[in-house]
Order: structure tokens, then sequence, then C-alpha cells
């Protein structure tokens, strides 16, 4: 009996931590046409891909590291924690290879770069989509 109650109260403390976790929307300009597949969205946010597929030059950006969903948006669609992708980052830097994007505080911020520049590409909490963008992706 204490075993099934401990494994009980382990399932209720896991699905807790699921639904504790808010999803990710991968958000460009509401009018820009832009689109990318979900095997695309994280070569365009680890600088492998450079374009989206209409030819027009991807530019992602990110939230900073003490934004929630960056976080999430790490382990969810890039698959490394924020020591790997800073190592990642470091790697193309110091070989001359790539830069890493931009960084913005907030969702706000971010919803307004991505609207302001055609092929920007940005992530936020899906609780925080605004008119002014389209949602290509939710994780």
């Amino acid at each position: 009996m204490k075993l099934f109650n401990s494994a009980l109260c382990g399932l209720v403390l896991l699905s807790i931590a699921s639904f504790a976790q808010a999803d990710i929307a991968v958000i460009v300009a509401k009018d820009s046409g832009l689109t990318a597949s979900g095997d695309q969205i994280p070569r365009i946010f680890l600088g492998k891909l450079k374009n989206f597929d209409s030819g027009e030059v991807a530019t992602p950006i990110y939230a900073q590291d003490e934004n929630p969903s960056h976080k999430e948006f790490n382990s969810k669609v890039l698959k490394k924690s924020a020591g790997q992708l800073k190592a990642y980052w470091s790697k193309l830097l110091f070989s001359g290879k790539g830069a890493p994007p931009k960084e913005f505080a907030s969702d706000a911020d971010i919803i307004n770069a991505v609207v302001a520049n055609k092929g920007t590409i940005g992530y936020i909490s899906a609780a925080s989509v605004t008119d002014g963008v389209t949602v290509i992706g939710t994780y």
C-alpha cells in the first residue's frame, strides 16, 4: 500500500509539473507570409538555416536568460541546456562561423522586434501572443 501511495503521489507531482510549463509560441510578423516547418525552426535558431523557404533572410532573436520562455525554448525546441547553448555560440563566434542572435528582455520587446522587421523570427510565451504576429510553431 505504501508503494502504491508513493507511486500515485509521484504521478500527481509529474502531472502538475507538466501543466506548470507554459507553451512556447514561435512567431513572425503577421503580414510577412513566412512559414517554417518543425524541423526548420531549431535550425533557424541555431544559425544552421539562413533563409525561409520564400528566400527571405531569417533573423532569429532570443529571449534573455531571465525570461522564463528562454529556458523552456532551449529545452523543448533546441534540446540544449543554457550551458550547452552558450558553448555552442562561443564555438561559432570564436571560429568566425556565426554570432549569437540578439536577445530581448520581455515578450513585448520580442513582439515589437518581430513586427518591425519582416524576416525576424522569435519565441514568446503562448499567452503573450498578439494580433500583430503569426504563430508558426507551438511547443
